[in-house]
């Protein structure tokens, strides 16, 4: 059957529907400044520079540079696409002829934080939104306040407490931070995350703590920690986040700061020299006290941009 020929079927006709694909690219850019990691962000931290796909950009990732640099003013250097979501409810639209399909594809840029490019462009915590995330300093926050809003939704289910537990690290299960889209989307699921209330799915006690982002702007973030903490473990990928120079202590504070964690120093020194990551240069950081020596990475590895997989060197209470 041709849908160009309208078709007649006990006397109603069968329309002809025009679809389209809207394609937006949207920014995850993440610095780490003051052991803070960082992601650059438009409208008050709730959104990401984003923009459609338009017919002049010749890539999508020129299309995804040319949204940042003209909304926030900041250039880019690495970027890698992060993922395509493509959910049919999201923001799928029929008006008459028409039906709309929208897909964000996103990136994942790493830099060096710079002044912001506009009233409403900023830099926000990461850990604004996943305050769960950042087990540095205090490591219960899920005990004292997330517990017992998922213990709701648990019930007496032993399939959904199985979950909960390898998610959260609870009742013996080791804390994995690698998981963090997991956790996000199992509290989505649960309706604690305000995004879920605003989607229309029911709410099962209290919102947790957490800023909410535009449409699944938070998901996307959370797709970007978890790349971002799989990745440092198997590539030098914290090179684009240091400055030339720097301490073995700032080194180590970034590192920790993206996986939330914090490393045992002699392990994680041991670690560096046993990869061969870093060369000494001549020069100490200035300060109080001793002063430390400062250091770079390689040439080489600059080159090569890899190294082998390893396990961080968390340290444990």
């Amino acid at each position: 059957m041709s849908y160009d020929n309208a078709k007649r079927d006990s006397g109603s006709v069968m329309k002809t529907v025009i679809q389209t694909i809207h394609a937006e690219l949207i920014a995850v850019l993440v610095a780490v400044t003051g052991s803070v990691p960082r992601v650059l962000t438009l409208a008050d931290g709730s959104a990401f520079p984003a923009g459609p796909l338009e017919l002049t950009h010749r890539s999508l990732q020129a299309g995804v540079r040319a949204w940042v640099e003209r909304q926030t003013h900041h250039p880019l250097g690495y970027i890698e696409q992060l993922y395509t979501f493509a959910d049919p409810t999201r923001g799928a639209t029929v008006a008459g002829d028409q039906a709309e399909r929208s897909i964000s594809i996103s990136y994942l840029g790493l830099t060096r934080e710079i002044a912001s490019g506009g009233d409403t462009v900023s830099w926000q915590n990461i850990y604004r939104y996943f305050p769960w995330e950042d087990r540095r300093s205090d490591p219960t926050l899920i005990e004292r306040t997330i517990r017992a809003e998922m213990g709701r939704w648990v019930g007496t289910s032993a399939e959904r407490a199985a979950r909960v537990n390898a998610c959260f690290g609870l009742d013996g299960s080791p804390w994995n931070e690698d998981l963090a889209l997991s956790r996000y989307e199992l509290l989505y699921e649960m309706g604690l995350v305000r995004e879920a209330a605003r989607d229309g799915q029911s709410n099962n006690g209290e919102f947790i703590p957490g800023a909410m982002m535009h449409a699944d702007h938070r998901r996307i973030l959370a797709t970007a920690l978890s790349r971002l903490r799989a990745k440092i473990k198997y590539r030098a990928i914290v090179y684009e986040l240091m400055p030339e120079s720097f301490s073995l202590l700032e080194l180590q504070r970034c590192v920790e700061a993206l996986a939330g964690q914090r490393l045992h120093k002699s392990n994680f020194r041991r670690l560096l020299a046993s990869q061969n990551l870093l060369e000494e240069t001549a020069h100490y950081a200035p300060g109080v006290g001793r002063p430390a020596k400062l250091f770079r990475f390689r040439a080489a590895l600059l080159a090569e941009r890899a190294i082998a997989g390893t396990r961080l060197p968390i340290a444990r209470p």
